[in-house]
């Protein structure tokens, strides 16, 4: 394991950490990074923003496509704390990301109170993490935000 990735994902951690003691926030984070660089940041804003697409991967993706004036993020990684929801990886499909680094799993957040639809739990987790490049990293310390 690259430490790169490690310490990305170590952001990203922290980042739901902070959202969580944050009054209003959410306890996910997530970090897009291009050539080695953060690009954009977010922990989930759902509850104080009032907006239910306020999740961290969505936030950090719009940052992102701010920053870098640009629809895709095609030459960028994105670092999550927990496996991105439906809504969040239809978001990472447009973005096109080269990869995806995630803490938890969906079926780790299902365990937390978490939980997704049916049809995320349904379908193939080999696929869908071949199709996006997803890659596990860091599960226990993101589990750990939760508890």
């Amino acid at each position: 394991m690259e430490e790169k990735h490690k310490f990305f994902m170590q952001r990203a951690i922290a980042l739901a950490q902070k959202g969580k003691n944050t009054q209003g926030g959410g306890s996910f984070g997530a970090v897009i990074v291009r050539n080695n660089q953060i690009i954009a940041e977010a922990h989930n804003t759902v509850s104080s923003q009032k907006d239910c697409t306020q999740h961290a991967e969505l936030s950090a993706i719009q940052k992102a496509c701010k920053v870098m004036e640009c629809k895709d993020l095609n030459d960028s990684v994105l670092y999550t704390s927990c496996e991105p929801c439906m809504m969040c990886l239809g978001a990472c499909y447009w973005a096109g990301f080269k990869a995806i680094y995630f803490g938890a799993s969906a079926n780790d957040a299902k365990e937390h109170g978490f939980i997704y639809t049916d049809m995320f739990y349904k379908s193939d987790d080999e696929k869908r993490y071949k199709e996006f490049n997803m890659k596990q990293l860091l599960r226990d310390q993101a589990i750990a935000v939760w508890d």
